[in-house]
C-alpha cells in the first residue's frame, strides 16, 4: 500500500452495497407487517408487541434452519426465487407443530462478495414466504466475508419465533389407537434429499435445463426447485379449535422417522403407502437412484409434506377443512397400540416394488 491507508472497501467489503441493499428491501419487509410487529427495519434488533397479537398466556417457540444443498442448485441455476420460500417454511412448519403460530422471521445471509441483485432476489422470497406464513420479517442480517465463501456461493439461514397459548399445546400426548393419519401433499421434494439428488444429476448427467420426462411443459430444474409447501394458514385454525391430536412436518428422515417423533409411548404409526399415488417426480428419482421404497420412506417426503393425527371421528370433517384451505389431503394410515414408532409398507409395484415391503423405525 504505498502512501494510503487501507480501507474495509480494498478487503472487498462494500459498506455502499450493502446500504444499497438495506434500502431495496425495507419495503419488502414493511410488507410482512401483522399485528404486533410494524417491521420498520434498523436499529440494533426488532421488536415485538405479543399483547398486540391477541396472545394471553402465551408459551414462546423458536425455530432455526437452512435450506441446504438446494441452495447449491439454485446459485448453479440463477433459480434464486424460491429458495426464502424454502427457508421460511422449515421454520415455520416446525413451528405449527408444536401448535404455534410463527410470529417473526429473522434471516441470515452470507457471501464472500455481496451480490446485491442476487441478495435482492432472496430476500424478496424471504419476505414472500413470511406473507404466506403470516410472520413479519422484523430483521436480518447480511455478512459480506471474501474467503469465506467460493464466488457465487452464499449461505442462508432463518430464525422464527411462534407462540402458542399454553393450553393449546401440541405435545402428542393425545394420541392414541385408533386415531387416523391425514397426509397433506407436498409440493415437490421440498428442502431434503437435495445431496442425493445433485449426486444422481451429476452421475446420470441430467440435463436440467431441458423438460422433465415425466412432465414435458416444465424444466427438470422448475420441478427440482418447487418451494417447500408452507402449511400453517391452513391448520392454525385447526390447532386452536383443538381438533388435532398431532403434527408432524416431514423433513430429513422422510415419513418414517418423522412421524414418531409425535407420538407418545405406546403408540405406532402404520402408513399405507398405497394409500395415495407416488407422484411422478418421487417416482422419477427413485428410478434413476434404484432406489429401495424403504429408503425412499426415509430420504424423501414421498409426496406427503405432513401428516395430521386426528381422533377417528374428527377425520372426515378435519380432512373436508382443510381441502376447503387448499390442501390436498389422503388418509393414509392410523395409530394402534405398539413400540413407539412408524411403519411404512406397501404392496408388490408401489414403489416399483418387486414384491410386498415394509420399513420399521423405533424411535
Amino acid at each position: 500500500m504505498s502512501g494510503s491507508g487501507y480501507t474495509y472497501e480494498q478487503a472487498g467489503v462494500s459498506i455502499a452495497a450493502g446500504n444499497a441493499l438495506v434500502r431495496a428491501i425495507a419495503p419488502l419487509a414493511r410488507a410482512t407487517r401483522r399485528k404486533g410487529a410494524d417491521a420498520d427495519l434498523g436499529g440494533f434488533g426488532g421488536f415485538f408487541d405479543l399483547k398486540a397479537a391477541g396472545f394471553t398466556d402465551p408459551l414462546l417457540v423458536a425455530a432455526n434452519d437452512g435450506v441446504g444443498t438446494k441452495l447449491k442448485l439454485a446459485i448453479e441455476h440463477n433459480r434464486h426465487d424460491g429458495v426464502g420460500i424454502d427457508l421460511v417454511a422449515m421454520c415455520a412448519n416446525d413451528l405449527i407443530v408444536q401448535g404455534a403460530e410463527p410470529l417473526f422471521f429473522l434471516d441470515y445471509y452470507a457471501s464472500g462478495k455481496l451480490d446485491a441483485a442476487v441478495a435482492e432476489r432472496v430476500i424478496a422470497s424471504i419476505a414472500e414466504g413470511c406473507r404466506i406464513a403470516g410472520c413479519a420479517l422484523i430483521g436480518g442480517e447480511t455478512a459480506e466475508m471474501p474467503g469465506m465463501y467460493a464466488d457465487g456461493d452464499y449461505d442462508l439461514a432463518g430464525f422464527c419465533v411462534g407462540a402458542v397459548e399454553r393450553d393449546q399445546v401440541l405435545t402428542g400426548t393425545e394420541i392414541g389407537a385408533g386415531d387416523v393419519l391425514l397426509g397433506l401433499a407436498s409440493s415437490g421434494v421440498h428442502s431434503n434429499g437435495f445431496s442425493l439428488v445433485r449426486r444422481l444429476a451429476a452421475d446420470k448427467g441430467w440435463k436440467l435445463d431441458r423438460p422433465a420426462l415425466f412432465e414435458p411443459d416444465v424444466l427438470l430444474i422448475e420441478t427440482l426447485m418447487a418451494p417447500t409447501r408452507i402449511y400453517v394458514k391452513s391448520l392454525l385454525p385447526l390447532v386452536t379449535a383443538g381438533r388435532i391430536n398431532g403434527l408432524a412436518h416431514i423433513t430429513g428422515g422422510g415419513l418414517l422417522e418423522n412421524i414418531p417423533r409425535v407420538l407418545p409411548a405406546g403408540a405406532h404409526a402404520r402408513v399405507d403407502a398405497d394409500a395415495w399415488p407416488q407422484p411422478r417426480l418421487m417416482a422419477f428419482l427413485q428410478a434413476q437412484g434404484t432406489i429401495e421404497p424403504e429408503e425412499m420412506a426415509r430420504t424423501f417426503n414421498c409426496g406427503v409434506g405432513m401428516v395430521v393425527v386426528v381422533a377417528a371421528d374428527q377425520a372426515d370433517g378435519v380432512a373436508a377443512d382443510l381441502e376447503a384451505a387448499g390442501e390436498q389431503v389422503f388418509r393414509i394410515g392410523n395409530i394402534e397400540a405398539g413400540e413407539r414408532g412408524c411403519t411404512v409398507a406397501g404392496s408388490v409395484e408401489t414403489w416399483s416394488a418387486r414384491a410386498p415391503w415394509s420399513a420399521t423405525h423405533h424411535a
